[in-house]
Formats: structure tokens, sequence, C-alpha cells
């Protein structure tokens, strides 16, 4: 009788996998995953039956962990004012613990992604809309959740080309201030402000 498939082995070693992908790269031998397991080439293609299997499976996942911390700083909170969440969100997704997974998933076509999941460029712009709507009717402005969003991914691409983060925070400050409605200016405009003065101590600025 052969073994029986055992999940939770499964999902430990896809754990492991994916902090040491998030980490260091998506690699193109097995190698590097057996050491950050501590298993066997063996064993990791009995439980993913292909390298091909076992880095789509990494991907999933990374883009679960992502989709979850992303979508989560993104949503709107009661109370506090939409501009004030944006800010955060840049500080999360520009920072430290946004880093590992604008490197994997990229801000080009080149990235191992495109070549191994057909349609994720779509989908990776896609994702985004609906919190950023939900958020920006708040502001009674859910139909810029395009244009917004267009701003943050051409905001991370000069940020990764230049690493110029004082003139990016500067300008992802900008362009929520133009999101600001004009009662909010006037009831509020210390708020914004304040979010001007800090969104550039972002992690790992």
């Amino acid at each position: 009788m052969g073994r029986r498939p055992q999940p939770q082995i499964r999902t430990r070693l896809l754990d492991a996998c994916t902090d040491h992908a998030l980490a260091h790269g998506l690699p193109d031998r097995l190698e590097p995953f057996v050491s950050a397991t501590g298993t066997s080439a063996r064993m990791l293609l009995y439980h993913f039956g292909t390298r091909d299997a076992l880095l789509r499976a990494v991907l999933e996942q990374a883009r679960e962990r992502q989709l979850d911390l992303f979508t989560d700083v993104l949503r709107a909170r009661p109370g506090e004012p939409y501009a004030t969440t944006l800010f955060r969100a840049w500080r999360t997704i520009s920072g430290a613990d946004g880093q590992p997974y604008l490197r994997m998933f990229g801000r080009t076509p080149e990235t191992p992604v495109h070549e191994r999941w057909p349609g994720f460029a779509r989908q990776a712009t896609t994702d985004w809309l609906q919190p950023l709507s939900d958020g920006l009717a708040t502001l009674e402005r859910p139909g810029l959740a395009t244009l917004v969003l267009a701003g943050i991914r051409g905001l991370l691409l000069d940020l990764a080309a230049t690493g110029d983060r004082d003139r990016v925070d500067r300008a992802f400050a900008d362009l929520v201030g133009l999101l600001d409605p004009p009662t909010e200016r006037r009831s509020g405009g210390d708020t914004l402000a304040g979010c001007r003065h800090d969104v550039h101590l972002a992690d790992g600025a």
C-alpha cells in the first residue's frame, strides 16, 4: 500500500517554501526549498508532484498572504477618514511589510509569476479595485478607484527605479490631497496636513 496523503505535512512544507521565496525570491531549482524545509527533494515531489506544481503552489499562497495584508490596509474603517487609511496603506505597501510581495509579484511583466500564472497581470490589477472603490465611497469618490490604483502602481515603479523615498512620498501625499472633499478640508484640514508630514516614515525608508 502507498502512503496516504498527509495534508498537514504538505501545509507545513508549503509554508516554509513560501517564507523562503518571499525572503529570497522564487528559485529555479529545488535545492533552496530543500534547505528551507529541512526535507528532501523526493519528499517535496511526493507532496507536490512536480517542481512546477510546487512553484505554482508557492505563488498562490504568497498571493493569498498579499491579498490578506493589502486588502486589510485598504479597507475603510469606521470613524477614520479614508485619506488617513490610504496613508497607512501606503506605508505598509511601499515599506518593509510590502516589499517581499512587490518583489515577487513584480512591477514588470518579466517577473517569474507572469510566466507561471497566465492572466495574472489582469488579476493583479482588478483585485485592488473593489477595496479602493469601497473606501473612496466614504469620500463620495468611488469612481476614482482606477485613477488612485494607477497612481499607486506608478509611484511604486518610481520608488523601485529611483529609491527617492522623500519625493515619492510627497507625490503620494499630493495624490491623496486631491481626493479630500471640500467639506473635509474645511472641517478637518489639520488631519491631512498631519498625514502628509508623517507619510515619509514608511517602514524601510
